[in-house]
């Protein structure tokens, strides 16, 4: 049996969320030899490859008032309900038999973690497989799709909003990836009010003879509101908006703290991942633009994924 754990945070990679395997049968267990150990920051640490914001204080408090091991998943809920620091309401901490998942901040950005058995991984793939998926770049290989063209954009932990899954995806209908270049170029973003900033940017950096977004992303990643995110004044007409854009990218350079080159970009035919740095203190966010090609070959880890972008809870109405 594997514990696995999770710790959503843009400080921790390009993926913004460290994962670790744990040698447990259960999460009660994982609680459970943790429960009497003298240092309880250096064991979370030890245990979980860095600080987890607040989890130390359940063992700490342990120590402090001598409680005794919880025996039973319920000992443990309300243990945790009583003594785990947490910034926001009794919600925020959601315990089941096979998983644990909980939401904080550290009064910058959200933060989020998780602790979850090889049943709740089995039970739920569609669910789950981005959250436990360790490292970058995902993978690429498309398939045939028997369903219509879709385009989704994923625009993960986005400076429109420093909340977990503050902006929800983008599907585009009709369109496959090897075509949104032109699609954008000729969509009218004033019938798309829920765009978010970043589709918006990204379709003014569009060239007006380039096939694929590439370049455009490329281009993005100079952008220089992405550090302080004041929405763009950009034209709906898309020559004004790129000639616009660019001069933004002469005039502007690259604001704040952000290192262009720590970024990571990769666009294939059917998946165009963008992990942008933005500051040394702030990690990364991430874009991922994909189709239904690149979805029939990775079903878990697309649904999963716009679930992800959505939800701070991976089993928000699971079941």
């Amino acid at each position: 049996m594997t514990v696995w754990f999770v710790y959503r945070s843009p400080y921790d990679g390009p993926l913004s969320k460290r994962v670790r395997r744990l040698a447990d049968a259960s999460v009660l267990d994982w609680f459970r030899r943790g429960w009497p150990h003298p240092g309880p920051r250096a064991w979370v640490r030890g245990e979980l490859g860095g600080d987890v914001y607040g989890l130390d204080s359940i063992f700490v408090a342990a120590r402090e008032h001598g409680l005794p091991p919880p025996r039973s998943t319920g000992e443990l809920r309300e243990l945790l309900h009583a003594h785990l620091y947490v910034e926001g309401g009794e919600d925020y901490i959601r315990l089941d038999e096979h998983s644990l998942r909980v939401r904080t901040d550290d009064d910058e950005v959200d933060l989020a973690y998780y602790f979850l058995d090889d049943a709740a991984l089995a039970a739920e793939p569609d669910r789950l497989a981005y959250l436990v998926h360790e490292a970058w770049p995902l993978p690429s290989a498309a398939a045939d799709a028997a369903d219509a063209p879709v385009t989704y954009a994923v625009f993960l932990d986005s400076h429109d909003d420093q909340r977990i899954a503050g902006t929800p995806p983008v599907e585009l209908p009709g369109v496959r990836l090897p075509d949104l270049a032109a699609h954008l170029r000729f969509a009218d973003p004033r019938r798309h009010p829920s765009w978010p900033t970043a589709l918006l940017v990204l379709r003014a950096l569009i060239g007006p003879d380039e096939p694929g977004i590439d370049a455009a992303l490329a281009r993005c990643n100079r952008w220089p509101g992405f550090d302080h995110w004041d929405p763009p004044e950009l034209p709906a007409e898309h020559g004004a908006a790129h000639r616009h854009a660019l001069r933004v990218l002469d005039e502007g350079g690259t604001v704040g703290h952000r290192r262009p080159a720590a970024s990571l970009l990769r666009v294939t035919d059917h998946l165009a991942q963008f992990a942008m740095h933005r500051g040394d203190d702030l990690g990364h966010v991430q874009w991922f633009l994909f189709d239904t090609a690149w979805a029939a070959a990775q079903p878990a880890l697309a649904r999963s994924l716009l679930h992800y972008a959505g939800h701070w809870d991976p089993l928000d109405g699971s079941g």
